[in-house]
């Protein structure tokens, strides 16, 4: 290559290979013209990494930390809330629990109270159809009392009436 180098050279001169510098010297003024450029770089990479670099990862590590963060406390408030709602289930199947208990007592308690009172009526309805079956037998035996006693009576004067019409009809 740096033979290359050396006939490029010598070919833009004209070929003349006394006014051509050598190989050595044309690396050595290359060489000396690219310190500056690397100094420049160097200084360019170092202000980069101390002025753009430098901040620039500690922004990202904490922007990544706080969304770790923020992803953290969002999965804690994740747990806490489906522990309230298993607590806000667990005490609304106790309260519907509750409540049917409640209600199971309140029908027990209108069952009980609704036999009583059809007990105490069926014992005041039987009270009033046996006083008046006492009532009816007694006015039953009055009745055949007085049939009874009146019956020797009528039948004379069924017996009067019949006979004189017979009596009467034969003569």
């Amino acid at each position: 290559m740096v033979q290359q180098l050396g006939i490029f050279l010598f070919a833009a001169d004209g070929g003349s290979a006394a006014s051509q510098p050598s190989i050595v010297e044309t690396v050595e003024t290359l060489l000396l013209g690219a310190v500056p450029t690397l100094l420049l770089f160097v200084v360019l990479v170092l202000a980069y990494q101390f002025l753009v670099q430098g901040p620039l990862s500690r922004t990202l590590k904490e922007r990544h930390a706080r969304t770790e963060g923020a992803i953290e406390e969002a999965h804690k408030a994740i747990a806490r809330a489906e522990e309230r709602a298993q607590e806000y289930a667990t005490r609304l199947r106790q309260a519907r629990a509750d409540v049917f208990k409640i209600r199971e007592q309140r029908i027990k308690q209108w069952t009980t109270e609704r036999d009583a009172a059809l007990d105490a009526a069926r014992k005041a309805a039987g009270e009033k159809v046996s006083q008046a079956k006492a009532a009816l037998e007694a006015e039953a035996a009055g009745a055949r009392k007085s049939i009874e006693a009146s019956a020797g009576e009528l039948a004379s004067r069924v017996v009067r009436a019949i006979l004189p019409a017979a009596a009467g009809g034969t003569r």
